[in-house]
């Protein structure tokens, strides 16, 4: 239970740097520290700026503040708050973050306001132009808190001062963003280790500090206020030693798990039957976030085969005309938990292959017809799919699925591959729009593809499956990796 106590400790950012938070292919983003007013500032950044935009351009545009404009401030702030962290993402990133966030609570209020007749309750002038100042606002307000929070860090005094207990993979993870991070506002000191000198500097650029039976002097005589356990799950009776010599001190104690180490997969605490759990492997779509995904790929589905169902008629015809079988083609797929779906395309090639030998299409591939080579360039050969997607096969976003022969062969030489299984195998992927898309004739390519994939399903998001969206319109016009 004591083991238990400490996985579960509050949150911390050692957690967050060593076990999650992506950032674009391969590239994590560092955990801020907790203990400085930056987070304070970020949490209440963006509902203030929301509602002073409305409020200034309210007295601006109509000479007072009437009691309409206040109960939607309120209510704007209430949707707003608290503001995502924005300090360790890339510039693009936050831009998408906020005008994604901002088009969610504006459609929901411009949604209400029409279906309500409250909106007439309000200056057209005023809203029209709330609308793009206030995102625009957010922007520049956010640009100019990286100007000014290595600052605002300093004017705090002295930097809590931190160790890390445990020179392993993950606990260098975590000094790692530590130290790369301005906006950490954690002083580290280097590393608790029993090992000599010698092996510990053969890892890394890190200081050792001390053996672990002289934490708790180090602790005291060098006033360290955060103490990062970066040991082996299996160590319990190490681990009970160490904070059993760190009662006399008032240094806040986290654990880095790892998990045996590892890799988690929306590692999260849960309860079964009363008793305390983490999860190592889940799906994210649990629950509310289930709910939320299945609503968004039905609805995105209809709308866009309501657009494109002229175009849908004309391939057909085409594909009819172009050479003699079938118009689709349905292909056997491994979809939700393993379970064998059939999944449908306009057929682009002369033969139909879904059994036990199936050759990947590559360059120049006489089996592709002449209007099949313009489909899969295009990716109009899955539009089809969007019927799976209503019949809950598919989502619009996820893992590409692969046949069924692929699935058997590269499970066994791939660790994690039948992990992407979890969630329903999407139209497009993370790893398609980060250029994993195509022939995958390599091993080192399929690993790749995983990768990407594995990366979704630790950071999925309404938000990242929009920019994913976004960037396969793109891809389509101007990629050339499928044939």
């Amino acid at each position: 239970m004591a083991l238990t106590r400490l996985l579960l400790m509050a949150e911390s950012p050692a957690i967050n740097g060593a076990a999650s938070g992506l950032d674009g292919r391969g590239s994590r983003a560092a955990g801020l520290g907790r203990h400085h007013v930056l987070r304070v500032i970020e949490a209440t950044l963006d509902p203030l700026v929301l509602v002073l935009t409305l409020w200034i351009l309210t007295i601006y545009g109509t000479g007072r503040m009437s009691s309409p404009y206040l109960v939607l401030g309120v209510i704007v702030f209430s949707l707003a708050f608290p503001g995502a962290s924005q300090l360790g993402v890339a510039v693009k990133r936050m831009i998408f973050n906020i005008c994604a966030n901002w088009v969610w609570i504006a459609g929901l209020l411009l949604v209400i306001g029409f279906s309500t007749g409250y909106i007439q309750g309000f200056s057209i002038d005023v809203i029209g132009h709330w609308l793009w100042l206030a995102p625009l606002s957010q922007v520049l307000t956010h640009l100019t808190l990286r100007l000014v929070a290595p600052q605002l860090i300093r004017l705090q005094g002295g930097l809590p001062r931190a160790v890390v207990v445990g020179m392993n993979p993950q606990g260098e993870a975590l000094a790692r963003g530590i130290t790369s991070s301005e906006y950490a506002g954690i002083k580290l000191l280097g590393f608790i280790d029993d090992r000599g000198d010698q092996r510990c500097a053969s890892r890394g650029e890190f200081k050792l500090v001390g053996k672990i039976d002289e934490l708790p002097d180090f602790v005291k005589r060098n006033r360290v206020q955060l103490i990062y356990l970066s040991l082996p799950m299996t160590s319990r009776p190490r681990i009970l030693q160490v904070l059993d010599g760190l009662k006399d001190t008032t240094a806040s104690i986290y654990f880095v798990p790892d998990m045996f180490i590892t890799d988690l997969i929306q590692g999260r605490s849960d309860s079964v039957c009363g008793v305390t759990v983490i999860s190592v492997c889940d799906t994210p779509f649990r629950g509310y976030n289930g709910f939320l995904k299945r609503l968004s790929d039905g609805l995105l589905a209809l709308l866009i085969l309501l657009m494109i169902l002229p175009l849908l008629l004309l391939i057909a015809v085409l594909v009819k005309l172009d050479s003699p079988g079938p118009v689709i083609f349905r292909q056997r797929r491994y979809g939700l938990d393993g379970e064998e779906i059939v999944v449908y395309k306009f057929r682009t090639m002369r033969v139909n292959e879904d059994g036990d030998q199936v050759v990947q299409v590559q360059k120049n591939d006489a089996r592709v017809t002449r209007l099949g080579a313009f489909l899969r360039r295009t990716s109009l050969d899955e539009l089809p799919q969007f019927l799976n997607v209503l019949q809950g096969r598919m989502s619009v976003v996820g893992p590409r699925p692969h046949a069924v022969v692929h699935n058997e062969l590269y499970r066994t030489l791939i660790k994690g591959y039948m992990v992407r299984h979890k969630v329903r195998p999407g139209i497009t992927g993370w790893a398609q729009v980060n250029g994993q898309r195509g022939e995958t004739d390599t091993l080192e390519k399929m690993q790749a593809r995983i990768d990407f994939d594995l990366d979704y399903l630790r950071n999925w998001s309404l938000q990242l499956d929009l920019y994913i969206i976004l960037k396969t319109i793109r891809l389509v016009f101007k990629d050339s990796t499928a044939y």
